[in-house]
């Protein structure tokens, strides 16, 4: 009998475990610098995308929304493989389990369309911030091509 609540112990820390691997630490984005550069938003064939473009012109952030499957993905520049994407608005952050594709050198999440984290970042108080593994974030201006794509993966 003693058994079950030894399992029940070591199941409670393994979720636990799992919830504060999704943590992320916190960000001041009302005081944080955001990258100089602009977001582009153009029509994809199965969707929409904004790019966010250092003032150099290299894309820093996409959002990728593909209609067929209601789910937007987030992606940044990367040069190896990181188990998490992390992203801050000024209301939500949130780490997402990633993948890296070395042909595009980008890592990439996934969210449904509904995720309450596309509201965030459509929302968030003028800037947003994205990162990789240990590497610093990309903080972005937070503009209008940010809720088009999530509105494109909705409707």
């Amino acid at each position: 009998m003693r058994l079950l609540p030894a399992v029940a112990a070591i199941a409670a820390l393994a979720s636990a475990s799992s919830l504060s691997a999704q943590a992320v630490a916190p960000l001041d984005l009302d005081s944080a610098t955001a990258l100089p550069g602009m977001w582009t938003w153009s029509p994809a064939t199965d969707g929409s995308e904004a790019v966010f473009l250092s003032s150099a012109g290299l894309p820093q952030i996409w959002l990728h929304c593909s209609r067929p499957s209601r789910t937007v993905s987030i992606a940044r520049p990367a040069n190896s493989a990181a188990p998490f994407l992390s992203v801050w608005t000024t209301s939500q952050a949130r780490a997402l389990p990633a993948s890296f594709n070395p042909a595009t050198a980008r890592s990439t999440a996934t969210v449904a369309a509904a995720d309450s984290l596309l509201d965030a970042l459509a929302f968030s108080r003028a800037r947003i911030a994205v990162a990789t593994g240990p590497a610093s974030p990309v903080i972005a201006p937070a503009w209008p091509e940010i809720a088009r794509v999530v509105e494109d993966c909705r409707s």
